[in-house]
């Protein structure tokens, strides 16, 4: 009878210890599992647009971006589905004479809908192709993006809008009345492009 006990007592043991290493080891496991999130105040968004029948580049950023995402094990990983808000006031494009920028948010951004902010959110599909859901003027619509990350987990964005694709040739045509004379070229026609190249860069740290 003593026998059997102390077999039962040292099974329970053996099966006790066991569930621990069990315990450690899946503990363990996670705890070795990276992650990776992303420096907010690294990412930079730039566009550039054009004027003049000689398209000549006029370049931006907007220096506020509001970052809304989960981290994931990949840096693709979390990317996918991560949301943007840019307000539009954060519209900088270093003008000495502090002129265009206030030009541009009451001549085009003015003449949309909903021109607090534009938004979008980053989807990347099964063959890894990028696009964003980008939401502007009350209309919502795909941008394709061709993407790079680099060794040390900076990811480069580049695309262009179409400014019809989101209803906003009339913004643009407001636009281009109030900046006539500057988007005149030698040839005497004033031009402004309604294709916006767009770069964007963010930056990942592993946790």
């Amino acid at each position: 009878m003593k026998k059997i006990q102390v077999a039962a007592l040292a099974l329970l043991m053996v099966t006790a210890f066991s569930c621990k290493q069990a315990n450690k080891e899946e503990q363990k496991t996670e705890e070795t599992v990276a992650t990776y999130s992303i420096v907010q105040d690294s990412t930079n968004v730039r566009f550039t647009a054009y004027k003049t029948t000689e398209k000549k580049p006029v370049g931006g950023t907007f220096k506020q971006v509001e970052l809304t995402y989960e981290g994931g094990e990949t840096p693709m990983e979390t990317l996918n589905g991560m949301q943007f808000t840019i307000p539009v006031s954060s519209l900088f494009t270093n003008d000495t004479t502090n002129t265009r920028d206030p030009k541009i948010i009451h001549f085009f951004f003015d003449k949309m809908m909903e021109t607090q902010s534009i938004k979008g959110t980053f989807a990347f599909d099964a063959n890894k192709k990028c696009s964003v859901k980008l939401s502007m003027n009350g209309v919502t619509t795909d941008l394709p993006m061709e993407y790079e990350v680099t060794p040390d987990n900076h990811v480069k964005f580049s695309g262009t809008m179409d400014l019809k694709n989101w209803n906003a040739l009339d913004a643009l045509a407001s636009l281009n009345k109030a900046c006539e004379v500057l988007h005149t070229g030698p040839d005497g026609v004033s031009k402004t492009w309604e294709d916006v190249a767009i770069n964007a860069t963010v930056f990942l740290k592993k946790m």
